[in-house]
């Protein structure tokens, strides 16, 4: 089971996607799962929207999304085993404020269905779009914090297994996306930190998307600093030096944001090793194409295989 997190805009959804439609196209029996029921997961595979019910959407690829009500009914029927779950209406409300309301619970409710799915071996693999990274730590942390709080009976005996199966690095792991601008590299080394040092949960990956290519390469580094020394003191007419203005100063800019993209890289992979989680970049994809999730899916095979 793979708990892909990462900063809003980083691409997690995206990658979520593209992981499980390689996985499926690998022979394996794919589920990857929403879990903010935002349909930015549905969107993202080109489906109608996705229900808490799993449903094949590609060969070997199924798909669903988390919701706190269906998952309350899920936990109802599974471990409690209350053969009156269509009819517990009323009770089901006031569960569904404690799971909204109580720390942990909430999040205890829909990891208890991923675990479960894992347990019964229903699928190959279990692909998680996960919470954000403020909120990822919480979501697979959910099993020990709620066994902290509850010390006996039925729930401390149900997070036992769970913490057992997500505390098991060759079942479960945390793949962490980012993007190589400062502050995302910053979070994520703090996120690594977090879960290596205060949690038992495994980080699987890293994963920087959207880096760009270097601009300026080789025998074409030392035209573009004459051009600009050129310009710049002067030694071509004003109309060549107006025409080159523009375009120079865009350049120089792609230069310095690939320089610091460099540099954070640097510091991410070095992170990474250190750590002994696998670290990949994913080069820039198109965002205006219709299947930017195809194409990441493509870059992926290649990179896997």
């Amino acid at each position: 089971m793979l708990f892909v997190t990462g900063k809003g805009g980083a691409g997690k959804t995206t990658f979520s996607s593209a992981l499980a439609r390689y996985a499926a196209a690998q022979g394996k029996k794919t589920l990857v799962v929403e879990m903010d029921d935002k349909g930015a997961l549905a969107r993202a595979l080109q489906v109608d929207d996705l229900q808490f019910v799993a449903r094949e959407v590609e060969p070997n690829l199924f798909a669903m999304a988390m919701n706190t009500e269906d998952s309350l009914r899920e936990y109802i029927r599974l471990f409690v085993r209350n053969p009156l779950v269509s009819t517990i209406g009323p009770l089901a409300k006031i569960l569904d404020f404690v799971a909204n309301a109580a720390p942990g619970v909430k999040e205890i409710l829909a990891v208890g269905k991923l675990c479960w799915e894992v347990r019964e071996r229903n699928y190959d693999l279990v692909i998680v779009d996960a919470e954000a990274t403020g909120h990822i730590v919480a979501q697979v942390d959910a099993p020990s914090i709620l066994s902290n709080l509850v010390q006996v009976g039925v729930i401390r005996e149900q997070t036992k297994w769970m913490q057992e199966m997500l505390h098991d690095k060759s079942t479960t792991g945390v793949v962490v996306v980012t993007t190589p601008e400062e502050m995302p590299v910053l979070e994520t080394v703090q996120l690594l930190d977090t879960l290596q040092n205060t949690t038992k949960v495994g980080v699987a990956a890293v994963v920087a998307n959207r880096v760009h290519e270097d601009v300026v390469l080789g025998v074409d580094i030392p035209v573009f600093n004459e051009l600009q020394n050129a310009v710049r003191k002067k030694k071509v007419s004003p109309a060549v030096a107006d025409a080159l203005a523009s375009p120079l100063e865009i350049l120089e800019i792609a230069i310095d944001r690939r320089k610091n993209e460099v540099s954070n890289l640097e510091q991410l992979v070095s992170r990474s090793r250190s750590s002994g989680v696998m670290f990949m970049s994913v080069m820039d994809i198109d965002a205006s194409s219709h299947n930017v999730v195809e194409q990441l899916t493509s870059v992926l095979t290649e990179e896997l295989q």
